[in-house]
């Protein structure tokens, strides 16, 4: 599990969802095994239509005290969003594929000469998590069945999965983001769930925790000079991807894309921070570069 901080937290790479117009109705699947393989043809399908689609997103970005009050005023980043695909070698689960954002503006205006890439503003390309199901990817994790879901749930399969290996924290200063920004990575850590939709299979939600409280290094020694202390404490990084249903015309067509993601990243005695994700604005690329709604 990885992100970047900056005294703050984690940015959590935007993931669109799949197309779910004329998709059969599947028998219910006897194990893991075959419910994974049944998610990861829809996001196959995914990758092979994602780059026709062009979006808005806004990330509303807010500082937090200990006890999860706001503290200032939130930074607000609109970007116009699209996804990229680099076929590696040659086959559909070895895809790369990306998300390209463009900025349009920062705090209501575009951008101007003074306004610095915030630490946790998003990063103009980030990796579409939804190919660590493809079969390519899903050596890294181990997957456990979570049964089906309960209430509004019902109508889902659940399936729950960590990330394998293991090893220090990485925590690495990032230059182009100005003094007092890093990235830190946390191999192993990482814990989620994954609801799929229980008659096509295509992905519904994602949550993902860190397993515990993980101690890191700080490499900046001027933190030791105002009074910091060189180890801090991750207490808490939570994400959720949730995904919404949005019809396209001409033809018609139903995409399962991303409605939010909710970030949360409590380190101890430094800043904390809140992040919230939200998608509109949706359009089709089609024949002769037209775009659709």
């Amino acid at each position: 599990m990885r992100g970047t901080w900056t005294r703050s937290g984690a940015v959590i790479a935007v993931a669109l969802g799949l197309p779910i117009a004329g998709l059969p109705v599947l028998a219910q699947p006897s194990d893991v095994d075959e419910v994974l393989a049944r998610a990861a043809a829809r996001v196959e399908q995914y990758i092979s239509r994602a780059q026709r689609i062009v979006f808005v997103e806004r990330t509303f970005i807010q500082h937090v005290r200990s006890d999860l009050t706001p503290q200032g005023f939130a930074r607000v980043v609109e970007s116009d969003l699209r996804v990229e695909s680099d076929p590696g070698d040659g086959t559909l689960e070895s895809t790369e594929a990306k998300v390209i954002r463009q900025l349009r503006t920062i705090n209501g205006h575009p951008p101007r000469k003074k306004d610095e890439q915030g630490c946790l503003d998003p990063n103009p390309i980030s990796p579409e998590p939804l190919t660590f199901l493809l079969p390519a990817r899903r050596g890294k994790y181990a997957f456990t069945s979570a049964g089906s879901g309960k209430g509004k749930d019902k109508n889902t399969v659940m399936v729950d999965f960590r990330e394998l290996g293991g090893g220090k924290p990485e925590v690495t200063e990032m230059s182009d983001r100005g003094e007092g920004c890093y990235n830190i990575e946390v191999p192993g850590r990482g814990r989620g769930r994954v609801w799929l939709d229980a008659s096509t299979y295509e992905v519904l939600r994602i949550d993902q925790r860190i397993s515990g409280w993980i101690d890191f290094r700080v490499p900046d020694r001027k933190n030791r000079r105002i009074g910091l202390p060189d180890i801090q404490v991750l207490e808490r990084l939570d994400t959720s991807i949730r995904y919404k249903p949005v019809t396209f015309s001409d033809p018609e067509e139903i995409m399962l894309v991303p409605e939010s993601i909710e970030t949360l990243m409590v380190v101890r005695g430094m800043q904390s921070y809140r992040m919230r994700q939200v998608f509109s604005g949706y359009r089709r690329f089609v024949t002769g570069g037209r775009l659709v709604k």
